[in-house]
């Protein structure tokens, strides 16, 4: 039964690589919600994106994230905004940061 149950193969291949923290930010609101995000820059882009950059930010409100941007290992930049995955068009960090916050102050005046 074991034998069923274990794996030789390679299930998930995780690469170390050497990154340089660029911005980390976390802010938790009086309402209790959590603003954060964390931008590293790599030494190789994170396939399939093209820039040298590992990122994520996140709006999380009530335990559940309501908006969320990231580059994903194989799926590349995108977002999520209120449970939809959307692709999202990354043109560097400032950019990202204020795409994000833009998101965050639609999603609250919504």
């Amino acid at each position: 039964m074991l034998s069923f149950l274990t794996t030789f193969d390679t299930v998930v291949k995780i690469a170390n690589m050497a990154a340089e923290l660029i911005t980390r930010f976390k802010n938790i609101t009086p309402d209790g919600s959590i603003i954060e995000w964390v931008v590293w820059r790599v030494p190789e882009p994170v396939p399939p994106t093209e820039h040298g950059f590992k990122y994520r930010a996140v709006f999380i409100v009530d335990g559940v994230r309501v908006i969320g941007f990231d580059n994903e290992r194989g799926k590349g930049d995108h977002c999520h905004i209120n449970g939809q995955e959307l692709p999202y068009v990354f043109c560097g960090v400032e950019q990202l940061v204020k795409d994000f916050i833009t998101a965050v102050d639609k999603w609250r005046a919504s």
